[in-house]
């Protein structure tokens, strides 16, 4: 299992606007086939850089499905969002591979 984690600053002038869109643009990103959930987070920490910092998780089966989502649907559903928020958000995505899961179970 592969996550795929886009971690993106959302300046103070558009966060309500990014916040609608992202809600939109994350089934558009599962649409593709290709995650089989996501989670949007918020990271709660004060940016020094200021607005708010959300942290979006896919989680991929496989590095082939990842490696077709870049090839195929990535760079199209970037787009939108680029064109939308240009210079008022920042991005960055890293990949992460699940090594083992835990859960605790109450009764």
């Amino acid at each position: 299992m592969i996550i795929y984690n886009v971690t993106v600053n959302v300046d103070d002038s558009v966060h309500e606007e990014w916040l609608n869109w992202i809600k939109i643009h994350i089934p558009q990103v599962l649409a593709t086939g290709k995650f089989t959930e996501a989670k949007l987070t918020k990271v709660l920490v004060d940016e020094e850089m200021g607005g708010t910092t959300y942290s979006v998780q896919y989680r991929a089966k496989s590095r082939r499905d990842l490696n077709d989502y870049y090839n195929n649907h990535a760079d199209r559903l970037r787009q939108d969002g680029l064109k939308r928020f240009a210079d008022k958000t920042l991005a960055f995505r890293t990949e992460l591979e699940v090594v083992d899961e835990f859960t605790v179970s109450f009764n």
